[in-house]
């Protein structure tokens, strides 16, 4: 039960962080977001996640990120990992050929931005980005997709914003 308290604690202190400081975030963090994302479960074990680091060094990945999602507040984050997928790699459920890229890199997503608020570091969920020109911009290989963009970095604020969320209530069918 300890840990179940502890995992509920985690859950709760994410957030979609959407201010960062200037503080740079260390190599080795990023490493530990990379190492989260690798060690995700996919279906089927074929793990069909790519990931591409922008770094606050990398100033033409970062005016990518900025033409593809143009809002001046994701310019504030240090770091911007790429959650890309490989369409060909994801497993297809057989009875209606449904494939599960998409299930899989949220479970690989989600398992960075646990781990980001682990380390301190906050994180946002970027989806409603322009991923053409993210692909041209970024010169990603072909077949490889770009589903979201996380920047992330040390939260300029550290308040937890109060969520709100549905009760258990509205969230269970009943039969």
């Amino acid at each position: 039960m300890e840990r179940y308290k502890q995992f509920m604690q985690l859950a709760g202190d994410r957030y979609s962080c959407r201010s960062y400081s200037d503080r740079p975030v260390a190599p080795e963090l990023v490493d530990a977001l990379v190492e989260a994302v690798r060690i995700a479960p996919s279906a089927c074990n074929r793990q069909p996640w790519r990931l591409m680091v922008i770094d606050s060094a990398d100033s033409a990945g970062r005016a990518a990120v900025a033409a593809a999602y143009a809002r001046p507040w994701v310019e504030t984050a240090p770091v911007y990992i790429i959650v890309c997928g490989e369409a060909a790699t994801a497993w297809h459920r057989p009875y209606d050929d449904h494939s599960h890229l998409d299930v899989d890199l949220a479970i690989a997503t989600q398992q960075l931005c646990l781990a980001a608020t682990a380390l301190g570091l906050g994180s946002c969920w970027i989806c409603h980005f322009d991923p053409a020109r993210l692909i041209v911009d970024l010169g990603l290989p072909s077949g490889i997709v770009p589903m979201a963009i996380i920047p992330v970095g040390y939260p300029a604020d550290a308040t937890i914003p109060e969520k709100k969320r549905k009760s258990t209530d509205e969230i269970l069918l009943k039969r």
